[in-house]
């Protein structure tokens, strides 16, 4: 009998303002949302969605299958300004996890926003829910906080500042943890649990015992200074040919 063959996914990624989302397409994340968050609900993610100010579409043959929203704002440090990029909802759609445009969509971004203001340090910060999220800090950086074997005191003064700014008494500086009173979303426990491969991660291990709340919606705060001698090697790649490009939104 004749292998059958699979034509391969093809990718397309395009970033968009939130404001000029169409309907139909806000529909369509919330549905891709959803199949993937328990604990949540079209309302709490168009609320999410809303203080938002883009995000990266990822499409396979023209539909949907991922996305990334990010708000960018400055705020200070010891007197020095940071621009600051915060991360919304993170998806990407089962059949399609272990593509990478989506992740260099991201990276180049980045160098985008560093090529409109190359003296002001830049700094991600995310709330991470599954352990696959957090890998993507040592994926994208060589340091971060929090992280399994290197202490970053002042990305950490950096995280708690941030953290106590937006969630207040629901940040715990302590454990490094957001607890909501109830779920704002968390992955359903078919795509949550790592795999045994997975568990062999240090990265996985270390979200694991940091974060032991994520099945309830915890979010584990980290922070990471996204500058080219910080960046793994084709990050920094992609990220320094978005900088030479120059920012052009």
């Amino acid at each position: 009998m004749p292998r059958s063959h699979h034509k391969p996914f093809s990718y397309t990624t395009s970033i968009v303002a939130v404001r000029d989302l169409p309907p139909s397409l806000i529909e369509h994340m919330v549905r891709l949302y959803l199949n993937n968050f328990d604990g949540s609900s079209e309302a709490l993610f168009r609320e999410d969605l809303a203080a938002k100010d883009e995000v990266i579409l990822l499409c396979s043959d023209g539909e949907l299958v991922g996305f990334t929203a990010l708000q960018k704002y400055t705020s200070t440090l010891d007197g020095d300004a940071i621009l600051v990029v915060y991360s919304g909802d993170t998806i990407v759609d089962r059949p399609h996890w272990g593509q990478q445009q989506l992740a260099r969509a991201w990276i180049a971004r980045m160098g985008q926003l560093k090529a409109k203001a190359p003296k002001c340090r830049l700094c991600w910060f995310l709330l991470v829910k599954g352990h696959r999220t957090y890998k993507y800090l040592s994926v994208f950086g060589k340091s971060f906080h929090p992280h399994w074997s290197e202490a970053r005191p002042d990305l950490k003064r950096l995280a708690d500042k941030l953290a106590a700014e937006r969630f207040g008494d629901m940040y715990d500086p302590g454990s490094g943890i957001v607890s909501f009173p109830t779920s704002r979303g968390h992955l359903k426990p078919q795509i949550a649990e790592p795999s045994p491969e997975e568990m062999t991660k240090p990265s996985t291990r270390f979200f694991l015992e940091t974060n032991t709340g994520f099945r309830a919606g915890h979010e584990l705060v980290c922070v990471c200074e996204l500058e080219p001698s910080n960046m793994k090697p084709l990050a920094e790649r992609i990220f320094r040919e978005a900088m030479q490009a120059g920012g052009d939104r």
